[in-house]
């Protein structure tokens, strides 16, 4: 299989899956960036706007972002934030 071919098709399930958490994030004035999709498809977001120093984002990441992604990509094998530490 065409590695561009199968790396693109996963970034756009990405985008897909983000979509469906925006309008959530929208609502409270943050939203989410793909940062990168390693090659072992980790991912690496960040949220921007109110959600990048809002006091809930360890809890909307975990609960919700995380979860999601997982669920709507299973070939995603890790979500990573990069500008907060989880707790």
């Amino acid at each position: 299989m065409d590695q561009s071919k199968s790396g693109e098709e996963l970034f756009i399930k990405v985008v897909n899956a983000l979509d469906e958490l925006r309008p959530f994030l929208n609502e409270d004035g943050g939203d989410l960036e793909i940062v990168d999709i390693t090659s072992d498809k980790v991912l690496k977001i960040q949220f921007v706007g109110a959600c990048s120093n809002c006091s809930m984002n360890n809890m909307t990441f975990k609960n919700g972002v995380e979860d999601a992604i997982k669920r709507l990509v299973p070939e995603i094998t890790r979500v990573e934030p990069v500008n907060f530490t989880l707790n």
